[in-house]
């Protein structure tokens, strides 16, 4: 299609502009001035707002007290669990509520964040989760530059933002990669993650929910995609699998349909989605991602912290509050502009979770 064309150039333009935005950053703090509204979401800065998702008809209403249901759907309802209560006791009491047990060797998957002032979850804010999973912190290394595309730089950006002071920290990639097989994928044969994954039986996927130049947002899928892949990995993404050396020049839709293929390649690798939950953190919601070092300045408040043991309800849920916040407009933009809702109709469609949730709020 033509409109892709035009926004793979746009792409292009963009990920050369990222690779400062991604590296040693100076991404402008100008917001954008332009509103594409797509054709799945019409967002709303009220206290309701409504979420269409075309390809099943379905409508996520979110009412004034906070409790959310999607009608409609043919898909199975996913729990999501909620507070407001952004600390260390909230995040717990979060966890606890998905009743579920990690076995074996426990990773805990976040982003270390690029130097000097990215929005990353900090130590103190996740220390009693990792240590009380007896986890460790694992990561892979950026493809484009940056302070955290080599595995001795990376692990320093990891000691000066306190990570090791609280667990292990393991660069999954360090050693190259292993490949997981796509099963049922759009693009994707094959998805190359650091293959230190293999030492792992259980993830705790703990992400920043936030804005992101690329992908429009950034949550759970794209944490478990591009996050966990390889350098060799993410430039497959990037290209829906056409270059293991270079990502870029992708067409858009192609890239966020490739996050979904390699979501569903790593839920699946663990005991089909029964070794792996996922928790957003949904604080510092700037419109730029961790990767940007200097990200603009967060228009919305923060909202919460969500869990869940499904990416798509999860990362679907977030959205929607987002939808639903005063000062939304800015991230609202962003996440159109790129098209971002995609990935959650892909990943739905391939299997590798429901947008239909129920939000749970465990401060009730």
């Amino acid at each position: 299609m033509k409109l892709n064309r035009v926004i793979g150039l746009v792409l292009s333009l963009m990920m050369i502009f990222s690779l400062v935005a991604c590296g040693n950053s100076q991404t402008s703090n100008k917001k954008a001035d332009t509103e594409m509204k797509s054709s799945e979401t019409e967002g709303s800065e009220t206290e309701s707002s409504e979420v269409q998702n075309s390809e099943d008809s379905n409508t996520v209403q979110t009412d004034a007290s906070g409790t959310e249901e999607v009608s409609q759907s043919p898909k199975e309802t996913s729990k999501v669990y909620m507070t407001t209560d952004i600390s260390p006791e909230g995040l717990m009491a979060v966890y606890k509520a998905l009743n579920w047990t990690p076995e074996g060797k426990v990773a805990v998957k976040l982003s270390t964040g690029e130097p000097p002032a990215s929005n990353y979850l900090k130590p103190e804010l996740i220390k009693d989760l990792v240590q009380s999973v007896n986890g460790t912190i694992v990561e892979c290394n950026t493809a484009y530059g940056g302070s955290r595309g080599e595995t001795a730089m990376h692990m320093q950006v990891a000691k000066d933002h306190g990570f090791t002071d609280i667990a292990t920290v393991d660069i999954m990639d360090a050693d190259g990669s292993i490949s997981l097989p796509v099963d049922g994928g759009t693009h994707l044969k094959e998805d190359l993650v650091g293959s230190h994954f293999a030492n792992y039986d259980s993830f705790i996927v703990l992400s920043h929910f936030k804005g992101h130049q690329m992908a429009g947002f950034g949550g759970a899928i794209k944490n478990i995609s591009i996050g966990i892949g390889s350098k060799e990995g993410k430039c497959l993404i990037h290209t829906a699998g056409k270059s293991h050396t270079s990502p870029w020049g992708g067409d858009q839709d192609d890239f966020l349909e490739s996050m979904a293929d390699a979501g569903k390649a790593v839920s699946d690798s663990l005991g089909n989605g029964k070794n792996i939950v996922y928790v957003n953190v949904m604080n510092n919601i700037s419109i730029d991602c961790d990767c940007n070092g200097n990200p603009a300045k967060p228009d919305i408040h923060d909202i919460g912290i969500l869990a869940s043991t499904d990416p798509v309800a999860l990362d679907q849920a977030c959205i929607d509050l987002v939808y639903a916040a005063e000062g939304s407009k800015s991230l609202v933009n962003r996440i159109e502009q790129m098209n971002g809702l995609h990935t959650l109709e892909s990943a739905e469609k391939i299997g590798l979770g429901s947008r239909k949730y129920e939000l749970v709020n465990i401060d009730d």
